[in-house]
């Protein structure tokens, strides 16, 4: 596995929980963050379950 993928994710996610923190403070609308928050943590989830994926016999 490259760590390229891995390391952007974990990037994407904690820029999301800023601007997301940045929404409870009510400077961004809240259901604007909150989705950005989702779509990050679901990536990630969407990466790290896809590595052990069986692909089959050769």
């Amino acid at each position: 596995m490259t760590k390229i993928p891995f390391i952007l994710c974990l990037v994407f996610i904690l820029l999301s929980l800023f601007i997301n923190v940045l929404g409870l403070m009510k400077l961004y609308p809240i259901y604007l963050t909150s989705p950005i928050l989702f779509f990050s943590l679901f990536l990630l989830i969407a990466l790290l379950n896809n590595q052990r994926r069986f692909k089959g016999f050769k």
